[in-house]
C-alpha cells in the first residue's frame, strides 16, 4: 500500500498521507514517501502542490511506534531521525511549487508542523491544529522554526508552553490558517486556489518562493539590495515581457509551458 497517494485534479498535484488506520501519524517510512512525490511533482505539469490526509485526520504526529523507539533509540539514532523530518520540512518550504495544506482533520504536533511549513494552509472548521509535545515530554523543537517565523515569538512560546489545540477558527485568527472552510468545501477551495496560481507566471512564482527564502536572514540595508537585484533580473524574463504585453493587449498571457 502506497503511504503518499498522488492525483492530479487540473493545476493540482494532491498528495494524500495514506494511513487512515493511524491517523496518518508521521513514521521515517511516510517522511521518505512524502520527499518522493514532492520530487515527482517538480517535473510534472502541476502548477502547485496539496498535501491532505486520508481518512478524518490530517497528522496526528509521530505514531505509537516510533514514540516508543525514543526510548531506547542512541543519540545518534535520534539524531538521524530528527533530521530527516527537518529535511522534509525544509523541502516544503524550497519547493519551486506552491505547497497547499489542505487540512482535512486534526493536526497534532508533528502534523501541525507538517501543515505550517507549507506555504499556506486551508484548514476544515471542526479540526483542531497545535502543538502538544509537551504533554509527552518533548520539545517542538524542528517545528519551532517554521512557527516563530508563522505567527511570531508570543504566539509561538504559548503554543508550545502550553501545548494546546486550537479551534481552526482559532488557529486562523493567530494566522497557522489562513482560510477555514467547511468540511466538504475544503477540496473546491484548494482547488480554486490553484486555478488562481495557475493563472499567474510560473517562473515569476518560484522566484518569489525563492526570494522569500533568501531575505529572512539578511539585515533590512542587505534585504533591500537583493530584493532590487532580483526586480531587475525578474524583469528580464521572457514571461514578464510576456505579462506586461498581455496587460497591455488586455488579453490573457501566454505562459511558458
Amino acid at each position: 500500500m502506497s503511504l503518499v497517494l498522488v492525483r492530479d485534479e487540473g493545476p493540482v498535484r494532491w498528495l494524500t498521507l495514506n494511513r487512515p488506520e493511524k491517523r496518518n501519524a508521521i513514521n521515517g517510512s511516510l517522511v521518505e514517501a512524502l520527499k518522493l512525490a514532492l520530487e515527482d511533482a517538480k517535473d510534472s505539469s502541476a502548477r502547485c502542490v496539496a498535501i491532505t490526509g486520508a481518512g478524518t485526520a490530517f497528522s496526528a504526529g509521530a505514531d505509537l511506534a516510533a514514540l516508543q523507539s525514543m526510548r531506547t533509540a542512541s543519540w545518534e539514532e535520534n539524531l538521524t531521525d530528527s533530521l530527516a523530518l527537518a529535511d522534509l520540512f525544509e523541502r516544503i518550504s524550497n519547493h519551486p511549487l506552491p505547497v497547499i495544506a489542505a487540512v482535512n482533520g486534526h493536526a497534532v504536533a508533528g502534523g501541525a508542523g507538517l501543515a505550517i511549513a507549507c506555504d499556506f494552509a486551508v484548514g476544515v472548521d471542526d479540526a483542531k491544529l497545535g502543538f502538544s509535545e509537551v504533554k509527552v515530554g518533548f520539545v517542538p523543537a524542528v517545528v519551532m522554526n517554521f512557527l516563530l517565523r508563522a505567527v511570531g515569538e508570543n504566539v509561538a512560546r504559548a503554543l508550545c508552553i502550553t501545548g494546546r489545540l486550537e479551534p481552526m477558527a482559532d488557529a486562523r485568527r493567530l494566522g497557522l490558517v489562513q482560510m477555514v472552510v467547511a468540511r466538504d468545501a475544503l477540496e473546491t477551495a484548494v482547488q480554486s486556489i490553484g486555478d488562481e496560481i495557475a493563472s499567474a507566471s510560473p517562473e515569476a512564482i518560484a522566484r518569489t518562493k525563492a526570494l522569500f527564502l533568501k531575505l529572512r536572514p539578511l539585515p533590512l540595508t542587505e534585504g533591500l539590495r537583493a530584493a532590487a537585484e532580483e526586480n531587475a533580473e525578474a524583469r528580464g524574463t521572457d514571461e514578464c515581457k510576456e505579462g506586461i504585453a498581455a496587460f497591455l493587449e488586455k488579453r490573457k498571457p501566454r505562459w511558458t509551458p
